[in-house]
Formats: structure tokens, sequence, C-alpha cells
């Protein structure tokens, strides 16, 4: 006796070959690429890496100009959240050339600050401030801290260069300067220790500005102060977009 056997039909989907062979490769954007980025780096929020020069008094004690941007700082980082501040803050006889790395809203605060003060206080040490340049989501920073350095010995000078260069050339010069040094500090001073101290006049005098090129800076025209920079900040921008422009453009009888 034989029984008959049915036998099922299975159906199977065909895939084109193609699909088999191309790789998967995940799709993101710009937006995770940057967010990713800034997470490997340990970083919450974007840094910014400012310049500074300004003109203090003859009479005053550095120490008391230290310890102003330190209560400043702790102050900022206590009711402000944002990247800690790093950077280099020289002392000449009578100016400053000051670097900073941290984030938008920090750096606005500091200058904020400073700017307070300039207006309520009658002699504030600090005084005509300069932006010389910012550079905007730097990927690294080149201090691991904040350091302090007075320039005791004052260099004599034989030429002043600001008489025979252009403000390009002295420009210039200053930036090749500022960043040497900042590699050297960078390569030379380690974590957790106080610093270069007050002997890079005599460790690294190579790499020193002269004080007439940041008092040159300090008198340029050129270079924004902190209330300009500040009232360009909080300067809403405004964008017209297509929709809003009617063409042809109305005319009145």
């Amino acid at each position: 006796m034989s029984f008959p056997v049915h036998t099922r039909k299975t159906s199977r989907r065909t895939f084109p070959l193609e699909s088999l062979l191309m790789p998967q490769v995940p799709r993101s954007n710009y937006l995770h690429f940057q967010e990713e980025k800034q997470r490997l780096q340990l970083k919450k929020f974007l840094l910014h890496r400012m310049f500074l020069v300004a003109k203090i008094t003859a009479d005053t004690e550095k120490k008391h100009i230290a310890e102003y941007y330190e209560q400043v700082f702790q102050s900022i980082l206590k009711h402000h959240l944002g990247e800690a501040v790093t950077g280099l803050l020289l002392l000449y006889p009578t100016s400053i050339l000051h670097i900073l790395e941290s984030c938008n809203g920090t750096l606005y605060r500091i200058l904020s600050d400073y700017l307070n003060r300039e207006k309520n206080e009658t002699e504030f040490f600090i005084q005509g401030m300069k932006i010389i340049v910012v550079s905007h989501n730097i990927p690294t920073r080149l201090f691991m801290q904040w350091h302090v350095s007075v320039i005791k010995v004052p260099v004599i000078y034989l030429d002043d260069v600001t008489q025979s260069q252009s403000l390009e050339e002295v420009i210039t010069e200053f930036l090749t300067q500022t960043h040497k040094l900042a590699l050297h500090l960078f390569k030379t001073v380690k974590v957790g220790t106080k610093g270069p101290g007050d002997n890079l006049h005599q460790a690294v005098p190579e790499l020193l500005l002269p004080e007439q090129i940041i008092k040159y800076l300090c008198k340029s025209e050129e270079f924004m102060d902190t209330e300009t920079f500040i009232n360009m900040y909080n300067k809403p921008i405004h964008i017209t977009s297509d929709s809003e422009v009617v063409w042809p453009a109305p005319s009145h009888f």
C-alpha cells in the first residue's frame, strides 16, 4: 500500500547579489562626528584660545594681578558650567601678555569681569586691554594648566623693531614667538607643577617677546578693545531669509 506524499512548497525570497556583496557602512552626520570627537577628547564644550595684551600701572604688585585672575576663574567655575581655564600670563614691568584657553562662555565672563572693573573702579591696575586674535574650536590645548611668570629683568633692545616693521610683520613675530614659547612649556613643564616660574628671561630669553612689541600692540587701533568685543558679542545677528523678501519690491504711487 502506498500513501500519497504531499510536498510543501516553501517560498524563498531571493535577494540581489549586489546587496549581499555591498558592505554595510554605518551612516552618520557631521554633528555626530563632532560630538564623538569631543567625547574622545574629554571635552564638554568647544575650546577657544585668546591672545590678550594690556597695560599695567608701574607700581602694581604683580601678585595682585595673578590673585585677581585666580579669583575670577574660581568664581566662574562655581557659578558657570564650562571648561577649566589654562594658559599663560606674562607680567612685564608695564604690560602683560595673556593667553587663555577655555570654552566660549568662560572667556566671555572673564572679559566681562575685566570690563566691569575698568568702568567702575577709578584706578584698576589693568588698563587698555586689546584682543589680538581668537582661535576658535582648537583641537587640543597648548597648556595643561594656567601659569604665571614675572619677567623680572627687563631686556635691553638696541633697535625698536616696531619702528621699522609693518603691523603685519609685528603681529607675525608676535604669534610666532608666543607659539614657540607655548610649545616649549608644553614639552618641559609637567602637569601639577608650579610652572616655569620667574626665570624665563634666563631659561629661554630667545623665546620672550620684547615688551616694546606688547606696548605697540596695546596702542594699535587695528585691534579690538574689550568693550567693542563684548558689544559685538551681545549684538543679535539679524538674518533676512528668502521668505521675507518680496519681489518685486513694493512701490508707492
